[in-house]
């Protein structure tokens, strides 16, 4: 026999009522309903349609429409036609509102704009972790954001900063007389960042980490004259392929972030 179709109404894309009504049917076996989804409903001539789909076929309507005049009128002429139409919304937010003592905002999409958000944070954090340290530069063309710099410049928490803001980065470390990946200067110079850092304090840091490795006392990792030579080597090579610079000095991680972001757009954007 013929089972009456199940009409999901929303004004998004009907993922929350779908979940529902499946859900529901897992719980019957070889329950194999029809399920017609009708999305993005902002008119009441969508409602009419599908309500006399519904009255016609001998289906029976969900809705999860946050829009409460389009909620009452098609719980009035479902009612008016003898179509049954449940309401899988409007009683939660009846309560939250009371609870909350405030009125909804009535914006269809807003938990999905959220989930959406949320998979690009952990897509960007995963992207970030996965090009760390120059790490898959053949994928470099698809990072947003590429910070340049030298040892203990901050190159790794700065990505992992972004990424955690939705930034797609990679991050490449300049060793002097070593080329960069050829990848680099093929992808737009706007997106790419070079990382710089007052030489005392950046010896400083490089002597923290030459205690935490063991590294012996006489290494060029921590000769000033060295370290000089890489930053200067590193300034001519963003001035040579015009990427923008930002020193780290003395600064929080969240400026550090906000002024490379503010680089980027703002190129992308003349």
């Amino acid at each position: 026999m013929d089972i009456p179709p199940v009409f999901i109404v929303s004004g998004g894309v009907g993922a929350s009522g779908e979940q529902l009504v499946r859900t529901a049917l897992a719980q019957f076996n070889h329950a194999d309903v029809p399920i017609r989804i009708v999305p993005h409903v902002k008119t009441m001539e969508q409602l009419d349609a599908v309500v006399k789909e519904a009255m016609s076929t001998g289906g029976f309507i969900v809705h999860t429409l946050v829009d409460l005049h389009l909620r009452i009128a098609l719980i009035e002429m479902a009612r008016d036609r003898n179509v049954v139409a449940i309401d899988a919304i409007g009683q939660v937010l009846t309560t939250l509102s009371r609870v909350l003592g405030q009125s909804p905002l009535g914006q269809p999409g807003l938990y999905r704009q959220m989930r959406e958000e949320q998979f690009r944070r952990i897509e960007a954090i995963n992207f970030a972790i996965k090009h760390d340290d120059g790490l898959n530069t053949r994928e470099l063309g698809e990072a947003e954001i590429v910070l340049l710099g030298v040892s203990r410049v901050g190159k790794t928490p700065l990505s992992m900063y972004l990424s955690t803001r939705g930034w797609k980065v990679s991050n490449i470390p300049l060793i002097i007389n070593v080329t960069p990946p050829q990848e680099l200067f093929e992808i737009d110079p706007r997106r790419v960042v070079g990382l710089t850092a007052d030489p005392t304090v950046l010896l400083m840091w490089r002597q923290h980490r030459q205690s935490n490795l063991g590294l012996s006392r006489g290494s060029s990792y921590i000769d000033p004259d060295v370290l000089q030579d890489e930053l200067d080597f590193a300034a001519r090579l963003c001035r040579q392929h015009q990427f923008s610079i930002v020193n780290v000095t003395d600064k929080p991680i969240e400026e550090c972030s906000d002024e490379i972001i503010g680089h980027v757009t703002r190129r992308l954007n003349e």
